[in-house]
C-alpha cells in the first residue's frame, strides 16, 4: 500500500494491524519509524526491496543497481579490449574494435534482447579470439620445430661423416703401423706414397663434403630467416589501414630510447568518428580509417614512423626534438585533416569532415615509452577539451 496515497490514517490502521497479529520483526520496525520520517513512503515497494533501506542505504534499490551494473559491464568490455589489444600476439587483432562495438551496443537504456545479445557475441568473440591465438602459436611453433629438426639433421650428417671419415683414418693408421713392419726399403716407399695419396684424397673430401654441407645449412637458413622476417613485419603492420600497429610503435620508441636518440611521440584521436559508422555504416568507417591512414603516412618524412594505436586513434614517432615537431603537426592539420570521400556502399560515396585532437610530447632522458605515451595522450585530451569549448 502507498501510505501517501490512503492517507495517514489508512496508514496507522495498517502499522496497528500488523502490531495485533503480533508482527514486531525488525523489517517492520524500520519501516514505521522510516514512515514517521516520510509519510509518502511505499510500503509495497519497500517490502518488495524497491526501495532503499532507512539508514539511507540505496544499493540495493533495482532502479540504481541496473545501470550500475550495465555500466560496469561496458566498462570491463573496455578493458577487456585495451588489454587483449595489449597482450595479443597475434600481427594484428580487431578484438578491441569488436567488443567497443559491443560496448556501445549497451547504450544507456539497453533492452533485455540487447543484453542478451551482446553476451552471446561477447562470447563468440572471445572464442574466436582464443582459437586465433592458438592457431597463431601453433604455426609459429611448427616453423621453430622444423628450423630445430633442420638443426639436428644437419648435425647428425656431420657426425655420421665425420665417423665414416674415422674408420678410414683408423684403417690408414693400421696399414701404416704394418708398413712400418717392412723390411724392404723399396716397397716401402711405394706403400707410403700410395697412402700419402689416399691420405690426401680423403681430407680433400673432407672439406669438399664440409663446404657443402656448410652452403646446405647457410641457405636453409637463409630460407628460414627471410620467413621469420616476413612474419615479424606481419606482426608490425595493421591489417586494416597497412601502416605500423601498436606493437611496430612500441618498438620504435624502445629502439629510440635504447640507442639515447631524441625522439618525439604525436597522439592522434579522429573527431565524431563513432557518427561516421552510426550513419554510413563500419564498412564506410573502415574506408575513412584507411584513406585517413594513407594520407597521413603520405605526409610524414621516411625517418618518422606512422601507426594506428588502436580503433580511430593513430601514433606518429618523430626522429626529432619538440621545435622540429610543431611544424610537422602542423603539416598534419594542413594537410591530412579536411574532407575525405568515402565509399557508403551500393556504388555510392559520400563526402566527410575530418578533424582530430592532437597531443605532443617529447622523450626525454629517464623517460620510459609508457611515460611519452601517457604525455602524449594527456595533451591530446586538453586538446579535445579545448575543441569542445570552442564549439560549445
Amino acid at each position: 500500500m502507498d501510505c501517501g496515497a490512503a492517507g495517514p490514517k489508512a496508514a496507522s490502521q495498517f502499522f496497528l494491524k500488523m502490531l495485533n497479529r503480533g508482527c514486531l520483526c525488525t523489517q517492520c520496525m524500520q519501516l514505521l519509524s522510516a514512515w514517521r520520517e516520510d509519510p509518502v513512503i511505499s510500503i509495497k515497494k519497500y517490502l518488495d526491496g524497491g526501495l532503499a533501506t532507512p539508514d539511507g542505504n540505496d544499493e540495493a534499490d533495482p532502479e540504481k543497481v541496473l545501470p550500475a551494473a550495465i555500466a560496469c559491464w561496458r566498462g570491463s568490455l573496455r578493458a577487456m579490449g585495451k588489454s587483449a589489444a595489449r597482450a595479443s600476439i597475434l600481427p594484428e587483432s580487431e578484438l578491441e574494435e569488436q567488443l567497443a562495438g559491443l560496448e556501445a551496443m549497451l547504450g544507456e537504456k539497453p533492452t533485455v534482447g540487447t543484453v542478451a545479445e551482446v553476451e552471446q557475441k561477447t562470447q563468440a568473440r572471445l572464442e574466436a579470439w582464443a582459437d586465433r591465438t592458438a592457431e597463431h602459436l601453433k604455426q609459429q611453433t611448427g616453423g621453430v620445430k622444423e628450423l630445430l629438426l633442420l638443426l639436428a639433421g644437419t648435425a647428425q650428417s656431420v657426425g655420421e661423416r665425420d665417423r665414416r671419415y674415422s674408420k678410414r683414418f683408423e684403417d690408414l693408421t693400421t696399414e701404416l703401423q704394418a708398413v712400418a713392419r717392412l723390411h724392404d726399403l723399396t716397397q716401402i716407399q711405394t706403400t707410403l706414397r700410395k697412402k700419402a695419396v689416399d691420405l690426401k684424397q680423403c681430407v680433400s673430401q673432407m672439406a669438399e663434403e664440409g663446404q657443402q654441407s656448410m652452403t646446405q645449412l647457410q641457405a636453409k637458413v637463409t630460407v628460414y630467416e627471410t620467413k621469420l622476417e616476413a612474419v615479424e613485419q606481419l606482426a608490425m603492420k595493421d591489417t586494416l589501414t597497412g601502416v605500423g600497429n601498436r606493437r611496430a610503435a612500441e618498438a620504435r620508441m624502445e629502439r629510440c630510447i635504447g640507442k639515447q636518440q631524441m625522439h618525439c611521440v604525436v597522439m592522434l584521436d579522429l573527431n565524431r568518428f563513432k557518427q561516421v559508422n552510426d550513419t554510413y555504416g563500419h564498412a564506410a568507417g573502415d574506408d575513412l580509417l584507411k584513406k585517413f591512414a594513407d594520407e597521413l603516412k603520405k605526409n610524414m618524412r621516411a625517418t618518422d614512423l606512422v601507426a594506428r594505436w588502436g580503433g580511430d586513434e593513430f601514433v606518429v614517432v618523430l626522429s626529432c626534438d619538440m621545435a622540429a615537431a610543431g611544424p610537422q603537426v602542423e603539416r598534419m592539420r594542413k594537410w591530412v585533416l579536411g574532407k575525405y570521400t568515402i565509399d557508403v556502399g551500393a556504388g555510392k560515396t559520400t563526402a566527410v569532415e575530418v578533424g582530430a585532437s592532437v597531443g605532443v610530447a617529447q622523450w626525454a632522458h629517464g623517460m620510459t615509452a609508457q611515460q611519452v605515451v601517457e604525455a602524449a595522450d594527456k595533451a591530446m585530451y586538453g586538446d579535445k577539451d579545448l575543441s569542445r569549448k570552442k564549439t560549445a
